[in-house]
């Protein structure tokens, strides 16, 4: 991994800001990030959802110990892989005070917990749906014009890396909880409608200058904890039948991004495979120094997630969440994002 970094900080274009107080060399200039709770600075501090991480113990291993809006103990995936390529700070969540003056110059996150690619369930949770959160960025391309200049604002836009991590709150926080949509799809249905709305987002994207996107598959979801405690039927080992309705999913958007580079001029996009390492890490969490994969460091570990279950009052929180695979009952702690960034950077090479 050091002699990659090295390799890539070498060889490819350094943005440099020049202004002191906010000099970065880094690869790319800029990351901008749409999605999900695995993805969410903290713009859901700013909304009247149930879907926050702004309490303890979220954050208790973050800069200052203090919540930020993350669920996680510490950093996210896109923080260590920020980190890794040279920025010194972190992409402002867009709704925070700190959007604003020369912190835009190096991205912004739109991201929403429990958003996702159907719009309609991130409407009901009170989460910024997609389409808003493309709204936001056109709000933020003016913004930044203002900043950094006309020219050097379509230069930061042209380069910039875009992540986008959706479609785990789609399935387990809509489809497998409703009744409705259960009779109205089978899985493989409501994946194609998902996977449709997924294409439109990157043409709408790459419409408003994104060139470069990384966008997450989805996780081996029948191994959530939460996932084996409300539909594994008290079976051992992961739920199958959600990880494989995930692969298949998977396989979609796959395919769809083979199209969606042969229908869009210089458009380089990768799916990063979240699935394997991940998978990994639960099959044989030993391999990788973890004691612990069935269940969150948080309270029980196996329904906590959100403020209203993993919050200061919950009892059992874990000492030391180094040894736990994930920290609440559906995402990754600090140490599985760890593994989780080297995995997304070797596979992101050709976008960078």
């Amino acid at each position: 991994m050091d002699i990659f970094l090295v390799l890539a900080l070498a060889t490819l274009p350094v943005a440099l800001f020049l202004n002191p107080a906010y000099a970065q060399d880094t690869v790319v200039p800029a990351i901008i990030t749409f999605g999900d709770s695995a993805v969410d600075v903290g713009n859901n501090d700013y909304l009247p959802t149930i879907y926050k991480a702004n309490y303890p113990p979220y954050g208790r291993d973050f800069v200052n110990h203090q919540p930020t809006g993350r669920f996680c103990n510490g950093k996210l995936a896109t923080d260590i892989t920020a980190e890794s390529l040279g920025f010194k700070t972190y992409p402002p969540a867009y709704l925070s005070p700190d959007a604003s003056g020369k912190n835009l110059l190096i991205g912004a996150n739109f991201a929403s917990a429990a958003s996702g690619y159907d719009d309609k369930a991130a409407t009901v949770n009170h989460a910024i749906p997609l389409p808003q959160q493309l709204q936001y960025f056109r709000e933020y391309k003016g913004r930044l014009a203002k900043v950094a200049g006309s020219a050097k604002s379509a230069s930061i836009i042209k380069d910039a890396l875009y992540i986008l991590s959706a479609g785990s709150s789609d399935f387990v926080q809509n489809y497998y909880v409703n009744p409705l949509l259960n009779k109205l799809y089978t899985p493989d249905q409501y994946g194609s409608y998902l996977v449709g709305s997924f294409s439109s987002f990157v043409k709408d994207l790459y419409g408003l200058g994104a060139r470069r996107i990384g966008v997450t598959s989805l996780p081996p979801l029948g191994c959530l904890p939460a996932a084996r405690t409300l539909f594994g039927f008290h079976q051992s080992g992961c739920v199958s039948r959600i990880n494989s309705d995930a692969q298949q999913f998977n396989k979609k958007i796959n395919s769809t991004v083979i199209n969606l580079q042969k229908q869009l001029p210089d458009l380089k996009i990768v799916v990063f495979d979240i699935f394997t390492p991940l998978y990994d890490l639960v099959k044989t969490p030993s391999k990788y120094g973890f004691v612990e994969a069935t269940k969150g460091c948080c309270g029980t570990g196996r329904v906590e997630t959100t403020s209203l279950l993993c919050n200061p009052k919950s009892l059992g929180t874990c000492s030391n969440a180094t040894q736990y695979v994930f920290f609440d009952s559906v995402h990754p702690s600090q140490a599985a994002n760890q593994v989780l960034a080297d995995a997304l950077l070797v596979q992101g090479f050709s976008l960078l």
